[in-house]
This record gives C-alpha cells, sequence and structure tokens, in this order.
C-alpha cells in the first residue's frame, strides 16, 4: 500500500499531466533551453536523442549546478551535458496517488508520461499538489516516520527510460542490476547465462 492510496481515485495522470512537452535535443545549446522555458514559463525541458526519444531532463536547478556554479557559458554548454538521466515514467491512466508514490519513492519532481512507447506528457509533483494539497502534508509526515524507523523498503518494479548501459541501445523499460541500466534483451542474456 502506498502512501496516497485511497485519495482522489477517480483522478488519473491524464487529467493533470501538461502536454505537449517542451523539448530540445541532445545538441542543443543551454541558452536555447533558458529561452525556451522562458518564454514558455516552465522550469524543465525534456531532452531527446536524434529519433526523438526521452533521454534525460533539464531542471532550473540542473542549469544552477551544473553551468552557473561553474561559470560556464550557457551557448557553450550542450543539453546532454547539464540533463538529468535516466527518466521514469508513469502510465496516463495511473491514478496520481500512483504517481506521487513513484515521485516519493524515486525522490523525483517530474514523470514523462508514456503511452505505447509514445511520450505524451509530462506531470510534476506541482501538478499533483494543486489538485491534492492534502499530500504535501501526508507526504510529510511519511518521510518523518520513515526516517525515524529507519525501515528499508523493498524496491518496487519501476521502468525507467534511457540508454542500456551493457548494450548502449534505447529502451523504454531499463532495470537496475547491481548498480547498472540494462535493458530487458541484456537482462535475458544475462539470466541465460547464469
Amino acid at each position: 500500500m502506498g502512501v496516497t492510496d485511497n485519495l482522489e481515485p477517480g483522478i488519473k495522470v491524464k487529467d493533470v499531466m501538461v502536454s505537449p512537452v517542451i523539448t530540445v535535443k541532445e545538441k542543443d545549446s543551454l541558452k536555447k533551453v533558458a529561452q525556451l522555458m522562458s518564454k514558455h514559463n516552465i522550469g524543465s525541458i525534456i531532452v531527446v536523442d536524434k529519433d526523438g526519444h526521452p533521454v534525460g531532463i533539464i531542471t532550473e536547478r540542473d542549469a544552477v549546478k551544473r553551468v552557473m556554479a561553474k561559470d560556464l557559458i550557457p551557448s557553450k554548454v550542450k543539453a546532454k551535458d547539464a540533463m538529468s538521466s535516466p527518466l521514469y515514467i508513469v502510465s496516463p491512466d495511473a491514478s496520481i496517488s500512483e504517481a506521487a508514490d513513484k515521485m516519493r519513492k524515486h525522490e523525483i519532481r517530474r514523470l514523462i508520461v508514456m503511452d505505447r512507447g509514445k511520450m505524451i506528457g509530462i506531470v510534476s509533483s506541482k501538478d499533483i499538489v494543486t489538485i491534492m494539497p492534502e499530500l504535501v502534508e501526508i507526504i510529510t509526515e511519511k518521510a518523518k516516520i520513515s526516517a525515524e524507523t529507519e525501515v528499508v523498503e523493498e524496491p518496487e518494479s519501476s521502468s525507467i527510460i534511457g540508454y542500456c548501459e551493457m548494450c548502449g541501445g534505447w529502451s523504454d523499460n531499463l532495470r537496475e542490476v547491481d548498480g547498472e541500466l540494462i535493458c530487458e534483451d541484456c537482462m535475458a542474456e544475462l539470466e541465460y547465462e547464469e
């Protein structure tokens, strides 16, 4: 049972997600990223590869940490060098409670909404809290309880999108194995070898 179970059960991710998603290519400059963020009044941009697959995210915090704090010139820094990866995904039909639990579990604020292998939206903790302000109190209380009891939860199965660290291929279903993100094909090979 997740921390947010039974809250607003009828509201789905697709009801609160933002679409279309503003994207940049890996080779685009951070200057372009900042201009798009300003133009669209958003706090993050998804980075896509040459085939249009989402491979990372750049948030305002990433820009400060990886560019401004290092006194780099935004027009000379490529998006791929400033992005955070991997990305975590959620189905458009998932409940907002499921999305909130996934964000809490992975300590992230945004999930990519994927449907049949295509990115159709993005949902942020701000989107969820806007319609469910009681989540803030519940999640904060859950964090306090977890910190006090130091209970280690069993990791749940969670889809991650990005590049496989074994074969280098793009996958929308990576799994973490011994600290590496691996696609289903490489996992099957590992299991076969054992």
